[in-house]
């Protein structure tokens, strides 16, 4: 039997309405296989259209799409550079907001690597600079109280919870 999470009891969850909800309002604007992966590819340094594209391996036109969606929404910026000989092109960097899912991102690859790895193992190791020990991504509540469970946190409606219509 799975263990009450933290919307189980006196919460009426299900009369909310979700329009308002962070969860789905963030994927509205990242939650696309592509868009992950090229968030994924800039957090990993990888700047240029072409780079994208050969790494990723998906086409120009949805690559055009996401990347021109990622900078409306202020995630990624545009930063012109020029090759010797060639046109000036645009580079796209990680503004704030975009560093901001770099949290998201290690919550993924952490639950791919218990419950999606392949035989060779993850892609990357990533560990703090400082001690050398894996990175890994946890819940904790303000006061610093670290690793909490889904059975030690309480959730209740919010300010800008609306019941269904």
């Amino acid at each position: 039997m799975a263990k009450p999470g933290p919307y189980d009891g006196g919460m009426e969850w299900l009369e909310a309405s979700t329009e308002n909800c962070p969860v789905q309002r963030t994927l509205d604007v990242v939650g696309e296989k592509w868009t992950l992966l090229i968030l994924r590819d800039a957090v990993n340094g990888v700047r240029r259209f072409d780079d994208f594209h050969r790494h990723i391996g998906l086409s120009e036109a949805v690559l055009s799409d996401r990347l021109r969606k990622l900078t409306s929404a202020g995630i990624l910026k545009t930063v012109p550079y020029q090759e010797p000989g060639s046109r000036s092109r645009n580079e796209y960097r990680l503004t704030r907001k975009g560093w901001d899912l770099w949290p998201v991102l290690m919550a993924l690859s952490q639950w791919g690597e218990t419950y999606a790895l392949g035989p060779e193992g993850p892609v990357l190791d990533v560990r703090h600079t400082d001690c050398d020990a894996p990175v890994r991504v946890v819940v904790e509540c303000s006061a610093e109280h670290s690793a909490l469970t889904p059975g030690e946190v309480t959730a209740q409606l919010g300010p800008g919870a609306r019941l269904r219509s």
